[in-house]
């Protein structure tokens, strides 16, 4: 799933291509939406709340959409879209100014909602790693709430803080040798504070690279050999059903048992 820094760029590279532009065309192929008209509304700007983007148009109205596992969005120049450009069935929305046409494809979430109600949709959201919101202090006390957690479930959780998947929890983590299934409430909070600090610095970091070709520590190299100690690098699940995801880790390193 595209994490913080992904949904960032993402969300950029779109405000950059249609900001205060009409759309001259709009197709929304989405079950619920199917007889909702775009077409004249002008983009005030796209932005990012996490893993979500919410696309701010005139009259009111945001358009929401969440990638999932394998959404994208992309730029096409108008003048080159075809009928073949625009038949897959995989697209979920078409948003076209004069120059760029926006195409949503694999769309995991696409809701039209009006500006004012955005918070229905994201208002459940911690703090922005990314974001002008971002509080460590509240972040801290979100996590210290349920102290019995793992501290990498607590940290995917979105409620807590909003933008970090396995990737970029997996990675801080390893930097501060931290076990990811230790409880939250086992550690200082000055661990938690660097802990952020770390997560943050390597979030913004990815999120400012056109492209990420950095191989990361632990993330996706399980049954290879750590590149600090030499120990191997393993994966196990963490959280709870149906919400647990996988953490990459180092057992030497991490002190997992």
């Amino acid at each position: 799933m595209p994490e913080g820094d992904v949904v960032w760029r993402t969300a950029r590279r779109l405000d950059q291509a249609l900001r205060g532009e009409p759309l001259v065309g709009a197709e929304l192929r989405w079950p619920s939406l199917g007889d909702r008209s775009l077409h004249g509304h002008t983009t005030l700007e796209v932005a990012s709340r996490g893993k979500h983007l919410l696309h701010r148009l005139s009259g009111g109205l945001t358009l929401h959409s969440h990638l999932r596992m394998e959404g994208s969005w992309r730029l096409r120049r108008t003048s080159t879209m075809t009928p073949a450009a625009a038949g897959p069935r995989s697209i979920r929305a078409l948003l076209a100014t004069t120059e760029w046409t926006a195409i949503g494809t694999s769309l995991g979430m696409l809701d039209l909602v009006s500006t004012r109600d955005e918070r229905l949709l994201v208002g459940h959201l911690g703090p922005d790693l990314l974001g002008d919101d971002w509080d460590a202090q509240r972040v801290i006390r979100n996590l210290r709430a349920q102290p019995d957690r793992a501290l990498g479930a607590a940290l995917l959780d979105q409620r807590n803080l909003a933008g970090l998947g396995t990737i970029w929890t997996a990675e801080p983590l390893f930097v501060r040798r931290l076990n990811p299934w230790t409880p939250v409430g086992e550690l200082p909070v000055e661990t938690l504070e660097e802990l952020l600090d770390t997560a943050r610095d390597m979030l913004t970091y990815a999120a400012h690279r056109d492209r990420f070709d950095e191989e990361p520590a632990v993330h996706g190299r399980a049954g290879r050999g750590c590149r600090r100690c030499g120990g191997t690098v393993r994966v196990a699940p963490i959280g709870v059903p149906p919400q647990d995801r996988v953490m990459f880790h180092c057992p030497t390193c991490q002190g997992v048992r």
